[in-house]
Order: structure tokens, then C-alpha cells, then sequence
């Protein structure tokens, strides 16, 4: 059995708008979010973008926020509302979010836990948020493994009939990417998910199952299901995820370019990607500059010599150690036999 350790969960780039509006001063930002920065104007921030409206740079002239109340579309992403709900303690009068849609429910409460766990009230009733004021107090708060990442290793040893274990995950675990495992499980891995640990290990055969799959509140993993759906004995089709489109790249399309390059049959849509079954051939794969584009597709490696990536290193995003780490467990595997 293989033991890897995964680097913590990652931070979220909406936040950064946040932390520039709950400042004083001045603040330039190259990657603008349209609804946040709206509700943030609606809250009395001073925001402009100096060139054409609704695109980067983005200038923030804070002292401040008020707070208030305001109505938040989330259906591109829930960051836009976490960035929100982080800056409630922050502001002078609390804050009352009404939210209309929301896509990846689970980091919202990832992110309600970790305000209460560092003093600040938070309650929701329905679709609405209500942050009070106060700050927070510090604390000593413990960091699980990011999930996302391990869905590259989980993969790995479902495409390989390999036995997988991350530690630090488990029961009770915040994340819900590491419901990427129940994917996994229908697809005919076999998954142990004990206090503090998760295990996965793959049919011994590498056959996995075509299946169906709703991935709204686990879309940072589709590239990873995408990049080994062709082993399949059937199509596998991934649905609601129009807003893996607005990511570091366009994930649909970029997944579906590179399972091309693979010689893979691959359908999509606004909202979904569906991939038939092939045998992978060697190609240079467009990393578009997306960290998941390179770490997914390694794993399709595993089993298609001839793969590389056309930035590798932009992997430094979230894991600079990846292609070590991941270099290594091949090493172990091939010596293994």
C-alpha cells in the first residue's frame, strides 16, 4: 500500500478583492470578479476599472466598508460569496447576503466553519447569510490536506489497480472534492474512508465502469475524471459544470482539446462533457496554463507513454513538488511490479 501526503487546501483567489477592500489605501488586482466586484460598489466600496468596464486592471481606493444589505448571483462560483462572507466580520454594520444561485456548496461551508472557528457569527437561513459584525480572534486551526489535489492520486490508483492511502482526510473531512472518491467507487474502485485517512484502490483488471456523473458541487475534479474516463468500458459523461468554463481556462474545452490530441471521442456542451472509450495515444498535451490541465492528464501518463505538457511548471500554482512527488510514486509502482 502507497502512503502520499498531500500539501493543504488551497487558498481562494476572490479573496484577495476581500482583503483590498477591508484595507486602507489603494489596491490593483489583474483578475477581476464581475458579481463580487458589484456587490462590493453596492457595500460603498470605491472600485474602477481602468480600462474597459467589467474587465482587469482593477483599482480598489478602500477605507473601509460599511456593510449592508445585498442580493449575490453564485452560479459562476462560490467564491464570489465566500469573498463576501469573509469581509462580514471586517465591515461596521455586519452583513445580509440573499444569494439567488450557487454552484460548489461545499466550500461555502468550509468557509462558514473556519469564520466560527476564528470567533466571528455567522448564520444562514435558506439562501441568506447573515455575517455580524466584530472580527475575528486568533486561534490555532488545523489544515486537511487539499482534496483536489489528492483526486489526482485517488485516480491514479483507480487506473492502475494500485492500493492508495491520504492521510488526513476521513470522516468529518470539510472538503467536498473528497466526494471525488464516490465517484470513484462507481466506477468499481474500492473505497475505505476511516477517522483520518482515505483509502482507494482500483480493480485489479484497471477496468472502470462508464457511468453518469452530476459534478456541481465537486467541478474542480472534473478535468481529473475527465483525464481517465477513456479507460472506461463505457461513455462517461459529466454534467452541470458550465462554471469549470470560467476558471484558469475554459476546463470543458481544454479537457476536450486534449483527449483529441489523445485520439479520445469527445462530445460536449454548455454544461457537460462526455468521453467515449479509446486507447490513448502519446501527444503534446496545452496546459493553457491551468494547473489541473497538467496534474489531471499526468495521470492519464500512467497508462499512455509519450504524454508532456507544454508549461509543466505551472503545476507551481498549488503543488510546485508535484512532478517530484508524482515522479516518485511511479517509481515506487514500477518497482513494485
Amino acid at each position: 500500500m502507497t502512503t502520499v501526503e498531500i500539501p493543504g487546501s488551497k487558498s481562494v483567489t476572490a479573496r484577495a478583492l476581500f482583503l483590498a477592500a477591508a484595507a486602507d489605501g489603494t489596491s490593483t488586482l489583474h483578475r477581476p470578479l464581475g458579481p463580487l466586484t458589484e456587490a462590493l460598489r453596492t457595500l460603498g466600496v470605491d472600485l474602477r476599472h481602468e480600462e474597459a468596464e467589467g474587465h482587469h486592471p482593477l483599482r480598489i481606493a478602500a477605507a473601509g466598508v460599511r456593510g449592508g444589505e445585498l442580493t449575490l448571483d453564485a452560479s459562476l462560483s462560490s467564491q464570489y460569496l465566500t469573498a463576501l462572507l469573509l469581509l462580514g466580520p471586517l465591515t461596521e454594520q455586519g452583513l445580509r447576503i440573499t444569494v439567488t444561485e450557487l454552484v460548489s456548496a461545499p466550500y461555502v461551508e468550509i468557509t462558514v466553519a473556519m469564520m466560527r472557528a476564528f470567533g466571528a457569527t455567522v448564520t444562514r437561513t435558506g439562501q441568506v447569510f447573515e455575517v455580524a459584525p466584530g472580527g475575528y480572534r486568533a486561534t490555532a486551526y488545523p489544515v486537511e490536506p487539499d482534496a483536489s489535489t489528492a483526486s489526482y492520486f485517488f485516480a491514479a490508483a483507480a487506473l492502475t489497480g494500485r492500493e492508495l492511502t491520504v492521510p488526513g482526510l476521513g470522516k468529518g473531512a470539510l472538503q467536498g472534492d473528497l466526494g471525488f472518491v464516490e465517484v470513484l467507487s462507481r466506477m468499481g474502485a474500492r473505497v475505505d474512508v476511516d477517522t483520518d485517512r482515505v483509502t482507494v484502490r482500483g480493480p485489479r483488471d484497471g477496468r472502470l465502469s462508464g457511468l453518469t456523473v452530476d459534478m456541481r458541487d465537486i467541478s474542480d475534479t472534473m478535468p481529473t475524471l475527465a483525464a481517465i474516463a477513456p479507460f472506461a468500458d463505457g461513455p462517461v459523461r459529466i454534467e452541470n459544470v458550465a462554471n469549470t468554463r470560467i476558471k484558469e481556462c475554459d476546463r470543458l474545452d481544454a479537457c476536450a482539446g486534449n483527449l483529441r490530441l489523445l485520439g479520445i471521442d469527445v462530445a460536449t456542451g454548455h454544461d457537460w462533457i462526455e468521453i467515449r472509450p479509446g486507447t490513448p495515444r502519446g501527444a503534446a498535451l496545452a496546459s493553457h496554463g491551468d494547473h489541473r490541465m497538467v496534474m489531471s492528464f499526468s495521470v492519464t501518463g500512467l497508462r499512455t507513454p509519450g504524454i508532456t505538457f507544454d508549461d509543466p511548471g505551472c503545476v507551481r500554482k498549488t503543488f510546485p513538488e508535484f512532478h517530484e512527488v508524482f515522479g516518485r510514486l511511479r517509481e515506487e509502482w514500477a518497482t513494485a511490479g
